[in-house]
């Protein structure tokens, strides 16, 4: 289909696209992503079912994680019906209205996930750094609170993008380098001035996940410095062993979140193909990988599924 130039808002589709240069193995990506894809929403869907019904496992730490996996499960089905119809039936047309609320749930799901690392690094922090106080400062009522806040900051922040978005006219080529819509791609098919909606997207990460990647950071400082005074290494190490996963995840989902961040902005001669993968990385790799490692590091999560497993066969 040619580029979109000088069409009615409502008539114009923008072309997605699988991964450049890969057209012939796009079979075998697409078998991969739905392996992906199945491994996230069922891995996720356990952890959330695991910490529901066993009573051992309503802590602080295991309520954040579930919040971390319904925003998971979240940028799963965002990303998937427009990934695996690319890949599957070649189906490649949006129209601007999927396109802007996508990407809307994308971005949103994405500032969410940074909030809830955030909120269980400060549930390592004063697990670790006050423990006595641990109960006394993450109740229920506090949790859900710092729950709330961070979904209304997501959504907040993101929320001019769609309609900032729709008053561009787009008379640029309309083929997009990726399987879904993100805004720092589509604002650059439009032929309008854009500077508001850069100006504004650097804005959100500096407020977003800069804010809180700095925050984590000193968190961890904090932690450490404790862990390295306790009196007994066992203990210290003990205590640094429950922040394992954790600095896994966030690892997995700054790393490459703040790498395309930083060549969308400044590495205009970086390699297309990277700028694809890094985007696929970012967003399918975290809710993929977080339930294996929680799962794999938490022996009472991992003691939970075990219970689980016994009644399932009990039961049958």
């Amino acid at each position: 289909m040619s580029a979109v130039n000088n069409t009615n808002f409502n008539s114009a589709v923008f072309l997605l696209i699988g991964i450049p240069g890969q057209e012939d193995v796009n079979l075998w990506i697409s078998v991969l992503f739905c392996l992906v894809y199945v491994i996230s929403i069922v891995g996720n869907s356990v952890i959330l079912f695991i910490i529901k019904t066993d009573q051992s496992l309503h802590e602080p730490m295991y309520i954040f994680l579930s919040m971390l996996a319904v925003t998971d499960l979240g940028l799963s089905i965002a990303t998937m019906p427009t990934t695996l119809g690319t890949f599957l039936f070649n189906a490649r047309e949006i129209s601007f209205e999927a396109c802007f609320a996508q990407l809307f749930f994308i971005h949103s799901l994405q500032l969410n996930e940074s909030s809830m690392l955030l909120l269980m690094a400060f549930d390592r922090f004063v697990a670790i750094c006050n423990p006595l106080r641990y109960t006394s400062i993450l109740t229920v009522q506090t949790i859900d609170n710092m729950g709330l806040i961070s979904v209304l900051r997501s959504l907040t922040v993101i929320f001019p993008l769609p309609f900032l978005l729709k008053k561009f006219r787009y008379c640029q080529a309309n083929v997009l380098s990726h399987s879904y819509c993100l805004h720092q791609e589509v604002m650059k098919m439009a032929c309008s001035d854009i500077s508001v909606n850069s100006i504004y997207g650097l804005f959100i990460t500096f407020l977003t996940v800069g804010l809180d990647s700095l925050l984590i950071f000193l968190s961890y400082v904090m932690i450490l410095n404790t862990a390295l005074n306790i009196a007994s290494n066992a203990e210290g190490l003990r205590a640094l062993n429950t922040c394992v996963s954790h600095l896994c995840a966030v690892l997995l989902f700054y790393t490459p979140m703040i790498g395309l961040s930083v060549i969308h902005r400044f590495g205009k001669r970086s390699s297309p193909l990277l700028q694809t993968v890094l985007s696929y990385i970012s967003l399918l790799l975290p809710p993929l990988i977080n339930p294996i490692v929680y799962s794999m590091k938490s022996r009472h999560l991992r003691a939970g599924i075990s219970r689980a497993l016994v009644k399932c066969r009990v039961s049958s």
